[in-house]
């Protein structure tokens, strides 16, 4: 009887090792099946995920061009609106504008580019 009794709880041990064994690996197994999931099978991926963090780099550089670009054109407008010489002498040059009976000649390069505009870049 006392073997009997040694054999049932050498068996509840062995029992509970292996359920607790098996739990574990279970949560391992389905923390692994979620991690793929989530890193390569999922509409939103790490691939996907790392290249729209490098496209919205590349915006916000854009994004900081552009607005220079906008400071630039502001001060120039407010310049050119301000003053009726500078608005004409700003017509003149860049849409190439003139008053009646007066001619304009424009100088250009060996590629039919203004040789202003070289200048002013």
């Amino acid at each position: 009887m006392l073997r009997f009794l040694f054999q049932g709880i050498s068996k509840m041990k062995n029992q509970s090792f292996w359920s607790l064994h098996s739990l574990k690996n279970f949560y391992i197994a389905t923390l692994v099946a979620w991690l793929i999931w989530v890193l390569f099978l999922d509409n939103n991926n790490i691939r996907i995920v790392l290249s729209n963090r490098m496209k919205m780099k590349d915006l916000e550089k854009e994004r900081a061009i552009l607005q220079g670009k906008i400071k630039e054109v502001k001060k120039e407008r407010n310049e050119v609106f301000g003053n009726p010489k500078m608005l004409e002498k700003w017509a003149r040059e860049k849409f190439m504008m003139r008053r009646p009976n007066e001619e304009v000649y424009v100088i250009v390069d060996e590629n039919n580019q203004p040789v202003e505009s070289k200048k002013a870049e």
